[in-house]
């Protein structure tokens, strides 16, 4: 928390703002996006609300947050390796969308999309939106492929969903809208 202080601190000293990928797009579009950096964040932790949304309202940013709605109020089950984490809860995901946080999907529960039968890849992608829609009464534009991991099926699948943009962790062949880095 102490460190993402800092960095918030040297964006607005340095005349920048947070936004939301939507937000950053909708601006890219307008021809307007000088000085907007577009911050996200994934896996939907509860810490998120706890120590990032404070610092983010401080500086009078915004960012899209990347959640999992069918683990909501739970924990990091995909990875057994590290500490538990918990998830945030449908309240603190409307409560971030009431003040102005972009809330996007992360799939429904953290699968390897690459790795996901048809059946499942539908699941991750629609349902995941469907729900937070149903949650948030509001569209929901962005999706992040979990892991990072895609390929042209999963992106033809993401943009079959109605998903306006999605984010990757790193380059790919996909480029464009639905593998932002």
């Amino acid at each position: 928390p102490h460190r993402f202080q800092q960095q918030m601190r040297w964006l607005r000293s340095n005349r920048l703002r947070g936004v939301s990928i939507g937000e950053l797009l909708d601006a890219r579009d307008r021809r307007s996006a000088r000085g907007l950096v577009g911050l996200t964040f994934d896996d939907g932790y509860q810490d998120f609300a706890l120590y990032a949304m404070p610092v983010l309202q401080q500086y009078g940013f915004t960012a899209t947050a990347f959640v999992l709605p069918g683990r909501l109020g739970g924990h990091n089950a995909w990875d057994p390796s590290r500490s538990r984490k918990e998830l945030l809860t449908a309240e603190e995901i409307r409560g971030m969308a009431d003040v102005g946080m972009e809330i996007g999907s992360h799939g429904l529960s953290h699968v390897s999309l690459p790795d996901a039968d048809d059946v499942v890849l539908s699941a991750e992608t629609v349902n995941s939106r469907a729900m937070l829609e149903e949650l948030l009464s509001q569209r929901i534009r962005g999706f992040c492929y979990p892991y990072g991991n895609l390929d042209g099926r999963v992106v033809a699948a993401v943009r079959a969903a109605g998903y306006e943009y999605a984010c990757a962790t790193g380059p790919s062949r996909a480029i464009g809208r639905y593998a932002i880095p």
